[in-house]
């Protein structure tokens, strides 16, 4: 019988490739997209995280959720160190969200307020994915747009109160084995975590309408 965490993993699998081989993300990695370009998609990470993250709190003592509730893991403070590098120190003011990333983020505030289970979805395919992922943008963005090696305008993808990323996983998947619902439940837990690969993807293809590269 599979273990819990290895069956999201291969459950959203197909997702999981689909999203990080969206044309936009490729194109950003690749270097063929300019710096806005970034700076527009770190706009809209931060947009995610207040979601995640506001409604992380309330979650604490849940019994569901509340294990997940990591404060080493947040990033909304990283993102804003960024986006102030990246935009300058107004770049509050100017902080729009997609629409694709405004049904992603509603979502996952509904999660949080109303089905704790749920929430567990959209924290593992978010904070995991940059654990693991993120470091391959972090490279990239240093390399491309000439940031200092973890500094900002990368300090999102950089963990440092994790200093062991793959113990830090190891763990994380453990919660996810011991979560205490039932097979219903984790079967819905799964689709969630699907519709939260699939409104991420969302995301990309709207970045990539509004950043199409000129053939």
């Amino acid at each position: 019988m599979d273990s819990f965490s290895a069956l999201i993993r291969t459950a959203s699998h197909e997702q999981h490739v689909e999203a990080e081989t969206s044309t936009f993300m490729s194109d950003l990695l690749g270097g063929r997209l300019g710096v806005d370009a970034y700076a527009r998609y770190t706009e809209q990470l931060w947009f995610v995280y207040e979601a995640l993250e506001s409604g992380a709190q309330s979650l604490a003592s849940d019994p569901v959720a509340g294990p997940f509730v990591r404060p080493e893991l947040f990033r909304l403070a990283s993102l804003e160190r960024d986006l102030a590098h990246l935009r300058g120190p107004g770049w509050r003011s100017a902080l729009t969200a997609l629409p694709a990333t405004r049904t992603y983020a509603d979502r996952i505030a509904a999660c949080a307020r109303d089905w704790p289970a749920g929430y567990v979805a959209h924290h593992y395919t978010r904070y995991l994915g940059d654990l693991s992922g993120g470091q391959i943008i972090r490279d990239k963005a240093e390399k491309t747009w000439g940031f200092t090696k973890k500094g900002d305008g990368v300090r999102f993808y950089v963990f440092e109160e994790i200093p062991n990323p793959a113990a830090f996983k190891r763990g994380y998947r453990e919660l996810l084995d011991a979560v205490p619902v039932d097979d219903l439940e984790k079967q819905r837990i799964v689709a969630e975590c699907k519709r939260a690969f699939a409104l991420n993807t969302d995301v990309f293809r709207a970045l990539g309408e509004e950043f199409p590269l000129s053939a």
